[in-house]
């Protein structure tokens, strides 16, 4: 890094850390961050256990929040290889989202239902690690009229971690001193409804099926996964679609967000 590149980055760092902590200062990280590289949109989750995902701060537009956080928080966040990445531990770091997704996720009716709306072409992520089984995950998005972030790009990025890691774990303290949650409240029963999912009428080994087409596995990813043939995945999909009185992946994925909607509305009503 050159010495007048040098300066600017360590005079933004300096301006950002005599803002206010909370709100005002993550609004100011997403500012020194898109000075180092292009960015369309910023979200900052929290995941804490099987509580819904807090949204700490974004920058989207309204109609793209609600796309993107307010559905998302309903239950779709089940499917996101972002949170699945966190209920695997996932170290802290910078990572793309393609590290984490399925061979199909690009195809699948989440990505198309939900990605494609908010019109992003790629996502990376610094996760933080907060404790006690608490992960942030700061999203950076670029939409379709945008290029991919390159080596070079990830490699500044990479070098911002420390400052991002404090800032984020500072508002997280503070909100969490504010309203701290429950150990146990509503948004469990949006895990309840995921894990039982057509527990009525489907057998144990058809929801495991379910659970994972939903989540953008190929046949073949979800036979590598289960030690079984893609041939045995087949038909059970053709029973699960039977048995559900559907015929595509994307009716699948309506009957998933309306059975999601039983809890939600109790937690809201």
């Amino acid at each position: 890094m050159r010495p007048k590149e040098l300066k600017h980055w360590t005079t933004g760092i300096a301006h950002l850390l005599d803002l206010p902590m909370g709100a005002a200062r993550l609004s100011g990280l997403s500012q020194w961050l898109k000075q180092i590289c292009p960015v369309d949109h910023f979200v900052l989750f929290v995941y804490q256990g099987n509580h819904r995902p807090l949204a700490l701060f974004d920058t989207f537009t309204p109609d793209k929040r609600k796309v993107y956080v307010d559905d998302y928080q309903c239950g779709p966040y089940l499917l996101d290889p972002f949170y699945l990445a966190c209920t695997r531990r996932q170290p802290p770091g910078l990572w793309r989202l393609r590290q984490f997704a399925p061979d199909h996720f690009y195809l699948s009716e989440y990505y198309l239902a939900y990605y494609q709306q908010t019109g992003l072409a790629e996502e990376v992520a610094f996760f933080v690690d907060l404790g006690d089984d608490t992960t942030a995950v700061l999203s950076l998005m670029r939409a379709t009229s945008s290029c991919a972030f390159s080596r070079d790009e990830l490699q500044l990025m990479d070098c911002t971690q420390p400052i991002v890691e404090q800032i984020i774990g500072e508002a997280w303290s503070q909100f969490h001193a504010d309203k701290p949650r429950p150990a146990q409240d509503l948004d469990f029963k949006i895990h309840a409804a995921f894990d039982h999912f057509g527990a009525h009428i489907l057998t144990g080994r058809e929801q495991e099926i379910v659970r994972l087409l939903l989540r953008g596995h190929s046949s073949a990813s979800v036979a590598e996964q289960l030690s079984i043939s893609p041939g045995t995945v087949k038909i059970h999909r053709k029973n699960i679609y039977a048995k559900l009185g559907i015929c595509s992946q994307s009716e699948l994925l309506g009957l998933f967000i309306r059975e999601l909607a039983g809890p939600e509305m109790a937690a809201t009503g």
